[in-house]
């Protein structure tokens, strides 16, 4: 073998394994995506009653988009969620009799599941025949509404775009059928 092409092949194997090292060594750097008791720890509480309660812009599961001026001069009930969430199990039903007998009247209504995957979240809501708006939590939604320490967490927000009431944990039945109070 020609040795000057020994010594190029010999350069190049040393470059290609220093390229990978560094590649291996970025990939070990870089620190690993926060657990959900980890991000649950940092969650923010309970905002105030009668602070103003911003919205953001949500993909919903259905295509749609909800758009913060859907909600103007409406009341808006807000509801974080996840498929492996056994209180929201039991919650999740009774805020689709609200959507279904309430939404005629002029309720508005956000879900947004907390989910690791969109696609579990998805292929929740239509194993329940759920109907109800749905959307996910991405970074976007939480740097605009973050979630709030808990879950599930029902927040209404009233038709001056102040919150009304704030909930954590999961609502009884005739909770949720309270919540249509706020319409009247």
């Amino acid at each position: 073998m020609n040795p000057d092409r020994r010594h190029f092949l010999g350069s190049a194997s040393l470059l290609t394994g220093a390229v990978a090292l560094g590649q291996a060594n970025t990939a070990l750097a870089q620190p690993p995506a926060p657990s959900p008791a980890a991000l649950e720890a940092k969650a923010p509480p309970m905002p105030a009653l009668g602070t103003p309660l911003p919205l953001p812009e949500v993909a919903l599961f259905d295509g749609t988009l909800f758009r913060p001026a859907q909600a103007e001069g409406r009341v808006l009930v807000i509801y974080w969620w996840a498929s492996d969430c056994p209180f929201c199990a039991l919650q999740s039903p009774e805020m689709q009799k609200l959507w279904l007998s309430q939404r005629q009247h002029g309720l508005q209504l956000l879900t947004l599941s907390i989910d690791r995957k969109r696609e579990d979240a998805q292929a929740y809501l239509q194993k329940k025949g759920y109907t109800f708006p749905a959307g996910f939590v991405t970074p976007a939604v939480q740097r605009v509404l973050p979630k709030p320490r808990g879950l599930p967490i029902t927040l209404v927000r009233g038709r001056d775009g102040k919150l009304l009431q704030a909930e954590k944990g999961q609502l009884f039945p005739e909770d949720v059928e309270q919540l249509g109070r706020w319409l009247g």
